[in-house]
């Protein structure tokens, strides 16, 4: 059984364990209120531009971008934390890497990787995967910048053909209690049939080619700026649940060792009183 000093110095540890866990939890939760509001004003805008372009590309207006081809070589933007801490967030991120990866291989195409969060990186460094680029200071925030760069970068490789398709892996936002791992298509470029209307008649001003070639590209960058919303919401969302969960398990683990530390103290002075009235009774 545990002495009176061991309890007393464990209830110590265990609270301070629990005022980090909870100045954690504290402070996610402002993150997830930003990261909330970033992705609520981005998703009408994204979706208004994929109608656009879904619109202009569903008479089966061709485009370079949207060329299928057998493929050899792929790329997969992944996007994890750069800490620990969230969960199951980059394990199941990891693990959907994983089976990915071993699709990819079982075709014998060859895997460029895009890691989005050291997380990734460090998991492409132990298995010793190819990665062409690594942004370790993106998740969890809402730069635009990088990823926009990284889709231009992409949409090149895609027309030089030098990679046949790219494909994005992260955790889609529902809510703070159910993100969706999705690893989704990003070229070849597809059209999303239930939200084009080619039977709309539209004037189009300069022209058709035009605005296709102005509004893909950007189309793109958002569609790769809206993944990192995504799961940077979604990061915040799942460590606000794991600090409150370490919060609460805290709490219960301090009340058990309360008690114990309460019961032990009574059996201590029970025994002092206990030998202090046996040691009258001889006398």
């Amino acid at each position: 059984m545990a002495t009176l000093r061991e309890i007393k110095g464990r209830i110590i540890s265990i609270t301070s364990t629990r005022k980090i866990t909870s100045a954690m939890k504290m402070v996610s939760s402002s993150k997830l209120h930003k990261a909330q509001i970033a992705l609520r004003n981005m998703i009408p805008y994204a979706r208004s531009l994929h109608h656009i372009t879904d619109t202009l590309l569903a008479d089966g207006f061709n485009v370079p971008l949207s060329e299928k081809r057998p493929v050899r070589r792929a790329a997969l933007v992944v996007f994890a934390s750069d800490s620990a801490l969230c969960g199951a967030f980059n394990t199941n991120t990891l693990r959907e890497l994983q089976r990915t990866l071993a699709t990819y291989r079982s075709r014998r195409v060859d895997v460029t990787l895009y890691a989005v969060g050291k997380k990734v990186s460090d998991f492409a460094r132990r298995e010793g995967l190819h990665v062409a680029r690594h942004y370790e200071k993106l998740s969890g925030t809402s730069a635009f910048e990088p990823l926009a760069a990284l889709a231009d970068e992409l949409t090149a490789l895609f027309e030089k053909q030098e990679i046949d398709c790219v494909e994005l892996i992260y955790h889609r936002f529902k809510s703070i209690g159910t993100q969706i791992l999705t690893c989704e298509p990003f070229l070849p470029l597809t059209v999303d049939s239930d939200t084009a209307s080619p039977a709309t008649e539209y004037i189009l001003e300069p022209d058709r080619t035009s605005l296709v070639a102005a509004l893909v590209p950007r189309c793109l960058r958002f569609r790769l700026y809206t993944a990192l919303l995504h799961s940077s919401t979604s990061e915040h969302a799942v460590r606000v649940i794991a600090m409150q969960t370490a919060t609460d398990n805290a709490d219960e683990l301090i009340d058990e060792l309360t008690i114990a530390y309460n019961k032990s103290r009574q059996q201590s002075i029970t025994n002092e009183l206990l030998d202090i009235v046996g040691g009258a009774v001889n006398g």
